[in-house]
């Protein structure tokens, strides 16, 4: 793994949550984060839309390095992940619309990065401990229970925002998990890394 990986996959949830905290401090009374989706907070008319679309532009750029160092996890794996980033980047560049309006864009990016980020674990496993089965299929199901889950609310109503920010936040977390299990262990005192 390269050293890049683990900063990066560090920097996807930092970048994220604190986005979506900074930004949502700047939205005017009546913004809910419960209800509310994270894509409101970079829309044309949001309040200092500037600071989620940041965000969003530079958790997609984590994930494309993260899918670069990650030399342990499978070629599909890699690239899931970074077609999650450069989809993710996406959402940034194709904003929702001033008012409740829709953005086909918008929604077909948030829909691969959001579909590429849940499946990746299936296709990433190795030898690796984090990488193997069963732990790669449960992080893949948990991915997409989470992710099915916010598919719900967003035809059915209830807490979207909600379902949003815990699909994501695991969506950016898992990979750092991966990076962080596979780090190079320190060497032992007297300079020999361990077997």
């Amino acid at each position: 793994m390269r050293t890049s990986a683990l900063v990066s996959s560090a920097a996807a949830p930092a970048l994220l949550i604190g986005g979506w905290l900074l930004a949502e401090s700047r939205q005017p009374a009546g913004f809910d984060p419960l209800r509310d989706a994270i894509s409101d907070l970079a829309a044309l008319d949001a309040a200092d839309r500037q600071i989620m679309t940041a965000a969003l532009i530079g958790v997609g750029l984590a994930h494309l390095v993260t899918a670069y160092g990650l030399t342990e996890v499978s070629r599909a794996g890699r690239l899931l992940i970074a077609v999650g980033g450069a989809a993710t980047a996406l959402v940034a560049a194709f904003p929702l619309p001033a008012g409740d309006g829709g953005s086909a864009a918008h929604t077909t990016a948030a829909t691969v990065a959001f579909t590429a980020l849940a499946v990746w674990p299936f296709t990433g496993g190795s030898r690796t401990t984090l990488l193997r089965r069963p732990a790669t299929v449960i992080a893949g199901t948990v991915l997409l229970s989470l992710v099915a889950w916010f598919g719900v609310t967003l035809h059915t109503g209830g807490p979207l925002g909600l379902a949003e920010r815990v699909a994501a936040a695991a969506q950016a977390l898992w990979p750092f998990a991966v990076a962080a299990g596979l780090r190079p262990e320190s060497p032992r005192p007297g300079g020999v890394a361990p077997e």
